[in-house]
């Protein structure tokens, strides 16, 4: 198992952020894909028409959100926090995603680059 931790620039502010990460309208606009979420804690999510599976363990309005994300036949939990801090560029949103099976590390490292923050921050740039 292995963790993983990383900032990322977001250029709009951690509100608006906070609403891009949690409401399924606005996911399925930066990813292009069908979301399922809900900031109801014990919740379960899915992003990307399912490629991601998880459990919406709790949610900070504007500044933290934790979730689970599944991983077949993981013993241990896979844990991802997101933390919103106010920056004069607009956000610095520090991600820890523990737990990450060694066999899935890389592509979860490119995904979290590319793919999410990667998109998130690319539709915010426009």
């Amino acid at each position: 198992m292995k963790d993983y931790k990383k900032y990322y620039l977001i250029p709009e502010t951690p509100e608006t952020v906070y609403m891009a990460l949690t409401n399924p309208l606005t996911i399925e606009l930066w990813t292009g894909e069908p979301a399922e979420m809900s900031t109801e804690p014990g919740s379960e999510f899915s992003m990307w028409d399912g490629a991601i599976l998880g459990r919406n363990i709790e949610f900070e309005p504007g500044k933290k959100l934790v979730q689970q994300w599944y991983f077949d036949g993981q013993n241990e939990p896979s844990i991802v926090t997101i933390k919103l801090h106010p920056d004069k560029a607009g956000t610095s949103a520090e991600l820890r995603h523990l737990n990450i099976p060694d066999e899935a590390y890389n592509d979860m490292v490119e995904g979290w680059n590319d793919s999410y923050f990667g998109a998130l921050i690319d539709f915010y740039e426009g």
